[in-house]
């Protein structure tokens, strides 16, 4: 039987992730990814990687809960074998504090991360400025590293990689039967969704070896990541902010809160500070349409608009795009030319 032409747009850990899905699971099909930017240039590889995700209101909860369930089962598996160590994947313990009691004191998440309680009064004692918190285990994904390892794994299982921009939906049209959009904030461009927007994140890579418990504020603006190199110390929030540009102002912000937690950060030294779009949406698009280019429908899968849970979620979202594509194979008269 011919193969279908699948094409995924977009080289950060969301298009890979579907990328390498589609080529595992779905023999029919030749995969290619095409992207103007991979590993080290994408926002992913600056992602500080900890799988905590936020609600999504449009979103059901259920559908939340197996995205987060499917990426941390993925991960946790890569955690327990010999590919962690290249796949930058290890488990990180820690804790989220709030200033004052959530009206949610128990997240969707909670069931799925490892050895979640609330935290005792001696243990908020270190944060006096909050009122509660959570400590729990969860996965930490150095995604330098974890692009790297989602890459090869898709070449072994056949796929292709063209690196070049994409400029228009009608280009793809020529070459390929299914189309997968995952190009994150460029589906504002790309497809025209005005409900994508940048939200700005500048964080700071600081050499603190002796730091192995993340903190992590519940605004989700404040944080301290522990990783396998260097530790990442953040951080922004700056929604519909498209600057790229180092901000010397945010830097002394992230340091003065971060420092404020974790007073030994005064004595580590800063490696490298880095700036990223995340590609916000009220709640993330994973769904199919048929879309009109050169006068053919033309089958197309969404999964873009994570925000700040891509890593979190892009497995998950991953497998739920592959049904959608297996959805479009079974609809869909393969071309003559196939």
């Amino acid at each position: 039987m011919k193969r279908a032409r699948v094409v995924v747009v977009g080289a950060g850990v969301v298009g890979l992730s579907t990328a390498v899905c589609i080529a595992e699971t779905l023999p029919l099909c030749s995969v290619t990814v095409v992207a103007e930017k991979f590993s080290p240039d994408t926002t992913s590889d600056g992602a500080a990687g900890i799988l905590i995700s936020e609600f999504f209101p449009d979103i059901p909860l259920a559908r939340q809960r197996q995205w987060f369930k499917d990426s941390f089962d993925h991960l946790f598996a890569i955690v327990q074998s010999e590919s962690s160590p290249e796949a930058g994947v290890m488990l990180s313990s820690g804790c989220q504090i709030f200033p004052e009691v959530p009206a949610d004191t128990k997240p969707y998440w909670s069931d799925f991360v490892i050895g979640f309680r609330l935290m005792t009064d001696r243990e908020l004692k270190r944060f006096p400025n909050h009122k509660f918190g959570q400590a729990f285990t969860t996965i930490k994904c150095e995604c330098s590293s974890y692009l790297l390892w989602l890459e090869k794994r898709f070449r072994k299982a056949g796929g292709l990689v063209q690196q070049r921009k994409v400029n228009s939906l009608e280009e793809l049209s020529i070459s390929y039967d299914i189309i997968v959009n995952c190009s994150g904030l460029g589906s504002k461009s790309l497809v025209g969704d005005a409900e994508v927007y940048p939200v700005r994140g500048q964080v700071l890579k600081m050499e603190a070896p002796w730091l192995h418990h993340f903190v992590r504020v519940a605004d989700g603006k404040t944080y301290i990541y522990p990783g396998i190199r260097s530790v990442t110390v953040g951080g922004t929030r700056q929604d519909g902010d498209w600057r790229l540009q180092l901000d010397e102002g945010d830097t002394e912000s992230v340091l003065q809160r971060c420092t404020r937690l974790e007073p030994s950060l005064s004595q580590a030294k800063v490696l490298c500070e880095w700036v990223g779009l995340r590609p916000g949406r009220r709640s993330p698009r994973v769904e199919r349409e048929l879309v009109q280019l050169r006068g053919c429908r033309v089958p197309m899968v969404h999964n873009y608009g994570h925000g700040g849970s891509g890593i979190t979620l892009s497995w998950g979202t991953a497998l739920e795009a592959v049904g959608l594509v297996r959805q479009c194979l079974h609809e869909m008269p393969l071309k003559s030319n196939l």
